[in-house]
């Protein structure tokens, strides 16, 4: 099942609104500032990545009164999503993932006036301005919390496809558990997909198997999979760029944030004050309000494991 019933919902409203494959967000004022967003295969409904790209050009169309329209790639099809969202004249053309690179690349060379933001990958092209992000330094912190709490001394990761991107949630989360509990067994699997919940399900039920009692996903729509084995198992689980105790409110006890909300607000904060962008790359960390934890539940910390927390996080 590649979308379950639950997300079909969470955006029906949306979608209504907008359509589900392309659409349109508009303030009722708006400041002339507009941005395409093209968001990954996935598409919207993921609870992590996309998602959280939407919401901040939503904070940004409410706060900002800017316009934005967006392209859902199921088809993988990224550079003719991309053109439709340029022949539409937006100030900026926004990619999501290292899969939207080559798209991004290719036509940042064929329009060099037209300003692209591509985000968890790095453009050499002047017109496109790079975002992305310290994923270990939010990943650490959620193995520290692992390394802690485990009862079994056994915990999981699961990625998405091998990618630099997901190794790093990876070496920061690996990082996490060792300094917590250095004896601890670290299982790690690779779904190869970021869209099929249940391949995340069945590789949770194999790491419950080898007594994993908390499991990290980095895995998009995949992760999803991942929180309800958890929590139909009776096990933890942690949510992923955004917060997703909802998701599995019996299971997930905090989400490492990875805040492309925050970043594609300033970017469209910076277009609204009259800022050009300048092709640029950045890399968010925990300092500059990049990543982060949502808040803790199901789980007490004591005061020393919450003080070797927030030690870590610069508290």
């Amino acid at each position: 099942m590649k979308r379950s019933t639950f997300f079909i919902v969470l955006f029906l409203f949306s979608f209504l609104i907008s359509g589900c494959s392309s659409g349109s967000a508009e303030g009722t004022e708006e400041s002339g500032i507009s941005a395409g967003l093209l968001v990954t295969e996935s598409g919207l409904g993921d609870d992590s990545f996309s998602d959280s790209a939407f919401q901040g050009l939503e904070q940004a169309r409410d706060e900002l009164n800017i316009t934005f329209d967006y392209r859902e790639p199921f088809d993988q099809n990224y550079e003719a999503h991309a053109r439709d969202l340029i022949d539409q004249g937006h100030d900026v053309i926004i990619g999501l993932g290292y899969n939207s690179q080559p798209a991004v690349d290719q036509l940042a060379a064929e329009f060099p006036d037209q300003d692209f933001v591509l985000v968890d990958a790095v453009s050499d092209q002047p017109n496109v301005s790079s975002i992305t992000f310290k994923e270990d330094e939010g990943s650490y912190l959620i193995g520290l919390i692992a390394g802690m709490k485990s009862k079994s001394g056994v915990v999981g990761f699961i990625g998405g496809e091998n990618i630099p991107v997901v190794n790093r949630f990876e070496e920061g989360f690996t990082k996490g558990v060792l300094e917590a509990s250095p004896d601890a067994e670290i299982l790690v699997s690779y779904a190869d997909t970021f869209d099929d919940d249940q391949k995340g399900a069945s590789l949770t039920a194999e790491m419950i198997d080898q007594n994993a009692d908390y499991i990290f996903p980095a895995a998009g729509f995949t992760g999803i999979g991942v929180l309800k084995e958890a929590e139909k198992q009776d096990i933890y689980a942690f949510g992923v760029d955004s917060d997703q105790f909802y998701t599995a409110e019996e299971s997930v006890v905090t989400s490492m944030l990875k805040n492309v909300n925050v970043a594609l607000y300033g970017v469209m904060e910076q277009l609204s004050e009259g800022e050009n962008l300048d092709g640029s790359a950045r890399t968010l960390g925990l300092e500059e309000n990049g990543v982060g934890l949502a808040p803790i539940r199901l789980i007490d910390l004591n005061d020393q494991e919450e003080k070797t927390l927030q030690k870590s996080m610069g508290q």
